[in-house]
C-alpha cells in the first residue's frame, strides 16, 4: 500500500462527515461555467503574465457602427423624467427598438440577428442605463437570461428556425417565468408543476405537461408574446421514487387557455414593463419543451450555465452606468455650482467623495471590461460573474449616494430638472434581481468558489464519493504543501509571478500577499469548521470580500496595461484605485479571523494576516480630484459610455459644462459677477463674447433651479376660474401672503443653434 493509500484510506471516513452534503441541484450549480484568473487569486499563485494575455477590448466596426448612430440615437430620443412619469417607452421608442433590432443583439446573423460580441452587448446596455434605466432593462432582458440565450445552447433545429428570427426583429417579445412566491432566491424548489399526459391538441393526441404556475416579478410578462418557463416535470406512469423528473423549461406562445398575463408590477415605480403571470391546467407539448423530450428535467443545468455568463453582463453594465452618470453629476455638479465664492467641487468634503467614487469606476468598469473579453474568448466564469454582479451594483448604488450628498437640495426635488432621483429610486432594483446581493455575497462568491476555484478541493470531494482512497491520499498531500506554501507567503510576502506594468510593481505584489494570504485563511476555514462553514455566512461573506476586492484590483492591472497610451494620466487614479482595493479586502480578511469561534485559530489569523495597508492619504484624494478637474483625459477614459438624452437635467448641465469649456477662466469671473450685480446683462457686459456669456449663465441657471408645481392656493385660484367660466359662483380664495424669499422667474433655454 502507498502512503498516499494510507492517508487516504485513514482520511476518508472523517471527510465524508466533515465535508458538505451536497444536493443535486448544488453540484449542478458548483459545475457550472468555468474558472480563470480568480482560480488564480483563490489558490495564491496569480500570474500577470496570464492576466496580460487576456486581450483588450475591442469592438468590430459593426458593434461600433451600432453605438454610433442606433445607440445614440436611441439614447436622444430619450427623456427620463418622461418616461418615468408615462409608466412607458414613447411607442417610437419601442418601433426602433424592434426596427434596429435591439432584441437580437446576441442572436447570430444567420438567424436575423446582430450577432454581436459580450462586451458589444454589454456596451449598447451600459450606454442606454447612462440616461433612462427602463430603455436599458427593456433591451437587456431579451439579450440576456431569457428564451433566446436557451435556444441557441439547447433549441432543436426546429425551435431555432422558428423562434429566434421572429425574437431578432421584435414579432415576438419574450420573458422568461422563474420565480414563484414561495420561491425567490431558492429557485430551485419551485412548486410549479407540469404533469406529463396525452390529449387532443391541434386535432391529433399529443404528448405533454399539463402545469399549474405562480410567477412574479417576470421582466416584459405585461407586453410578452412568447413566455419562457421553467416547472417541476412529473411522469405519473413512472415507478414510485421515479416520477420527478425535475426542472423543465418550455416556451409557450402567448395567448394560450388558462395563461393568465398581463398584470403589472412596478418596480420602485420604474416604467419598465414587469408582472406576474399565473397559469392553471396549461397543456405543454413537449415539442414546446427547450431542446425537446431529451431536455426534460435539464431545465436547472441550463439556466446554471446560462446564468454563468449573463450575471457577469447585463445588471454589472447596468451599475457600470449607474457609476459614470452619478460621477458626470457630482464632478459637473461641482464645477458649476457655487458657494461661498467658490465652486463645491473644491471644498475638502467634495473633492473627496468625487475621486473616491473615481476611483472606484476604475476599478468596477475595469473588472466589468476584462470579464466581458473573457467570455468572448469562450469561457463561462461563474465565480466571477457572481462577484462581479454583486460588486457593480453595489458600487452603482454607493455611487449615486454620494452623488446625493454633493447635490444636496438639487437632488431631492423631483421633477424634470432632478439629476440623479430616479437612479437613487431605482438602484435597489439590480441589487435584488439575479440573485439578490445579500445571498449571493453570502453563499454563492465564497461557497462556490470554494469548491470551483481551490486546486485540491474538487479533487478530494470525487475521490471521497468514489471511494478512490489512492486518489484522495495524492490530493491530500497536494493540499498540505499547497497549505505550507500559502502559510509562509503570508507571513514573508509572496513572490511575483510574471511582469507587470511599470509604476504598479509595489501594487501588484501587495496582491500577490493578499492573494496567499485568502488562499491560507480559506483552507484553515474549511478545516476547522467543515460543512459548518456552509451556515457561517458571516464568515464566508467576508472571504468572498476578499475574493472579490482581489479581482477588483487585479482588473486594474490588466486595465493600465491595456490602456498604456494614457499611462502617465492615468497612475495616479489605478494606484489609488488598487489600493482602496486591497484595504477593503484586507479588513474583511481581519474582520474574518476576528470572528472565527477559536481563540488559537483567531491568534493564528492576527499572526497571517498582518496589518491591514495604510489608508489612501486625503491628499492623494485631493490631488486626484485635482486632475479630474484639470485633466479632461481622466474624465473621458471613466465616463466612455456617458450619451447624452433628449431633455432634462442632464443635459442641462452637459450644455453647461460645454459653454464653460468654451468660456475657459472667464466662466467662473462671469458667476462672480452675477452674484456681485445679481443680473445677467450686467455680469455680461465686459465678456468677450456677451452671447456666449449669457448662454452660459443661462445654462447655469437652469442646473441650480429645481422643479416646482401648483400648491393649494394655485388649485383653488384654478377652481375659481373654471368657476366664473361656467358662469357659477364661488368663494374667492385667500391672497397669498407676500414672501421676501420668492424667486425670480427661471429663465428660459433658448432655442439650440442650427
Amino acid at each position: 500500500m502507498t502512503v498516499a493509500a494510507w492517508l487516504g484510506r485513514r482520511a476518508r471516513p472523517v471527510l465524508a462527515k466533515a465535508l458538505p452534503a451536497l444536493g443535486d441541484t448544488e453540484r449542478i450549480a458548483l459545475e457550472a461555467g468555468s474558472v480563470g484568473f480568480e482560480g488564480q487569486l483563490f489558490a495564491g499563485r496569480p500570474d500577470f503574465n496570464a492576466l496580460a494575455r487576456t486581450g483588450p477590448m475591442g469592438l468590430t466596426q459593426r458593434e461600433q457602427a451600432f453605438l454610433d448612430h442606433p445607440v445614440r440615437r436611441l439614447c436622444r430620443m430619450l427623456d427620463d423624467h418622461a418616461i418615468d412619469e408615462a409608466g412607458d417607452l414613447p411607442q417610437e421608442v419601442w418601433r426602433w427598438l424592434r426596427d434596429e433590432r435591439f432584441f437580437g443583439l446576441v442572436i447570430p446573423e444567420q438567424h436575423g440577428g446582430l450577432g454581436f460580441s459580450h462586451q458589444a452587448h454589454a456596451t449598447v446596455v451600459a450606454r442606454i442605463a447612462t440616461v433612462n434605466v427602463a430603455a436599458a432593462v427593456t433591451v437587456m432582458v431579451p439579450n440576456s437570461l431569457g428564451p433566446a440565450e436557451l435556444l441557441l445552447r439547447y433549441g432543436t433545429p426546429e425551435q431555432q428556425a422558428h423562434w429566434l428570427p421572429r425574437l431578432a426583429d421584435g414579432r415576438e417579445l419574450p420573458c422568461f417565468a422563474l420565480t414563484s412566491p414561495y420561491a425567490g432566491s431558492d429557485a430551485a424548489s419551485i412548486p410549479d408543476r407540469g404533469v406529463l399526459v396525452e390529449r387532443e391538441f391541434e386535432g391529433r393526441m399529443t404528448r405533454g405537461f399539463l402545469v399549474d404556475f405562480d410567477k412574479r416579478y417576470i421582466t416584459l410578462a405585461p407586453v410578452a408574446t412568447v413566455v419562457g418557463l421553467a416547472f417541476q416535470a412529473h411522469d405519473p406512469s413512472r415507478p414510485e421514487g421515479e416520477r420527478d423528473l425535475g426542472i423543465t423549461c418550455a416556451l409557450i406562445p402567448v395567448p394560450q387557455p388558462g395563461l393568465q398575463i398581463g398584470r403589472r408590477h412596478r418596480p420602485m415605480a420604474s416604467a419598465f414593463m414587469n408582472g406576474p403571470i399565473r397559469g392553471r391546467q396549461v397543456f405543454v407539448p413537449l415539442d414546446w419543451v427547450i431542446g425537446g423530450e431529451a431536455q426534460v428535467g435539464q431545465g436547472w443545468r441550463m439556466l446554471m450555465e446560462c446564468l454563468a455568463a449573463g450575471r457577469a453582463l447585463s445588471l454589472p453594465a447596468l451599475g457600470s452606468a449607474m457609476q459614470q452618470t452619478a460621477l458626470f453629476v457630482a464632478q459637473g455638479y461641482g464645477r458649476v455650482r457655487e458657494q461661498f465664492g467658490l465652486p463645491i467641487g473644491r471644498f475638502h468634503a467634495v473633492a473627496d467623495l468625487t475621486a473616491r467614487m473615481a476611483a472606484e469606476l476604475y476599478a468596477t468598469d475595469a473588472a466589468r471590461r476584462y470579464t466581458a473579453v473573457v467570455l468572448d474568448a469562450g469561457e463561462r466564469p461563474s465565480v466571477a460573474g457572481a462577484l462581479l454582479k454583486v460588486q457593480l451594483t453595489e458600487a452603482g448604488r454607493r455611487a449615486v449616494n454620494h452623488g446625493m450628498d454633493i447635490l444636496g437640495g438639487k437632488g431631492i426635488i423631483a421633477g424634470p430638472a432632478n439629476l440623479l432621483g430616479n437612479a437613487y429610486r431605482q438602484a435597489p432594483i439590480a441589487i435584488t434581481v439575479e440573485g439578490a446581493n445579500l445571498l449571493t455575497r453570502a453563499l454563492i462568491v465564497f461557497g462556490q468558489g470554494a469548491v470551483r476555484c481551490h486546486p485540491h478541493v474538487r479533487d478530494e470531494m470525487k475521490a471521497v464519493q468514489s471511494g478512490d482512497d489512492e486518489a484522495l491520499g495524492r490530493a491530500l498531500l497536494a493540499h498540505a504543501r499547497h497549505v505550507l506554501r500559502n502559510f509562509g507567503r503570508s507571513l514573508w510576502g509572496a513572490p511575483l509571478r510574471g511582469t507587470v506594468p511599470d509604476g504598479l510593481l509595489r501594487e501588484a505584489l501587495a496582491i500577490a500577499r493578499l492573494s496567499a494570504r485568502l488562499a491560507f485563511a480559506a483552507d484553515l476555514a474549511m478545516g476547522l469548521l467543515g460543512g459548518r462553514l456552509k451556515r457561517m455566512e458571516l464568515l464566508s461573506a467576508r472571504l468572498g470580500d476578499v475574493l472579490s476586492h482581489l479581482y477588483l484590483a487585479s482588473a486594474c492591472v490588466w486595465r493600465f496595461h491595456a490602456e498604456a497610451a494614457q499611462a502617465p494620466a492615468l497612475l495616479p487614479l489605478a494606484r489609488a484605485a488598487i489600493q482602496a482595493q486591497l484595504q477593503a479586502g484586507a479588513q474583511a480578511l481581519q474582520g474574518f479571523y476576528a470572528n472565527l469561534p477559536q481563540a488559537g485559530a483567531r491568534w493564528l489569523g492576527a499572526l497571517t494576516a498582518g496589518r491591514a495597508p495604510a489608508a489612501v492619504p486625503d491628499a492623494c484624494w485631493l490631488d486626484l480630484a485635482e486632475s479630474l478637474a484639470q485633466e479632461p483625459v481622466l474624465l473621458a477614459q471613466l465616463l466612455p459610455d456617458l450619451q447624452r438624452p433628449a431633455a432634462g437635467g442632464l443635459l442641462d448641465l452637459m450644455e453647461a459644462l460645454e459653454l464653460a469649456q468654451r468660456l475657459g477662466p472667464e466662466a467662473q469671473a462671469l458667476q462672480k459677477a452675477w452674484r456681485q450685480t445679481g443680473s445677467v446683462a450686467a455680469a455680461c457686459q465686459g465678456a468677450r463674447d456677451p452671447a456666449l456669456a449669457r448662454a452660459y449663465l443661462q445654462a447655469v441657471d437652469r442646473v441650480i433651479q429645481v422643479d416646482d408645481s401648483p400648491g393649494p392656493r394655485d388649485e383653488a385660484r384654478a377652481a375659481l376660474t373654471r368657476a366664473a367660466a361656467a358662469g357659477t359662483r364661488a368663494s374667492a380664495p385667500a391672497a397669498p401672503a407676500p414672501s421676501p424669499h420668492r424667486p425670480e422667474r427661471r429663465i428660459p433655454r433658448p432655442a439650440p443653434a442650427k
